[in-house]
């Protein structure tokens, strides 16, 4: 197999629409499904491994409801439900401006794809959106803590 088989990361792409605004990331993690989900999924871990995610309070299962503080808006607290929870495969997450949606595809050369997709919008949209600062670069690093602590258990196993 040479590296050219490898999905690389991909920098964060940003579509803006009147209503809505949709932001994605994708990479390619050395680890298997279950140790991207239990990172994923453990709350109180997140702020140890990921430089975006300054607290989680609450339980990351389907129907409960987390408090999520972003490095993007640090004086903010996000009230988040849990809306879809596929173990191993899909977590989406959000509030009724939008969703966050964290897909693990597993790849045959024994490494998964991550990535991570949020959509924000509604009819009011527009007269908020020049407030919300951009997601690109926050995307960026929090695929990249996760590569980074996923591939480093995995090593450790």
């Amino acid at each position: 197999m040479t590296s050219a088989t490898f999905v690389k990361a991909q920098k964060a792409t940003t579509i803006k629409k009147t209503f809505s605004r949709e932001t994605s990331v994708s990479i390619e993690i050395a680890a298997d499904p279950a140790i991207v989900w239990a990172l994923l999924t453990k709350a109180s871990d997140y702020p140890r491994w990921n430089s975006t995610i300054t607290s989680i309070e609450g339980q990351i299962a389907l129907g409960q409801k987390i408090k999520l503080k972003s490095t993007l808006d640090a004086k903010r607290i996000f009230t988040l439900k849990i809306k879809e929870f596929d173990p191993n495969k899909r977590l989406v997450w959000g509030d009724g401006k939008g969703s966050r949606i964290y897909t693990i595809t597993p790849n045959s050369n024994g490494t998964i794809t991550f990535s991570m997709d949020e959509k924000i919008g509604g009819l009011m949209f527009p007269m908020y959106a020049k407030y919300i600062p951009s997601f690109d670069e926050s995307f960026d690093q929090f695929a990249a803590d996760l590569k980074k602590e996923a591939e480093a258990i995995m090593k450790s196993k």
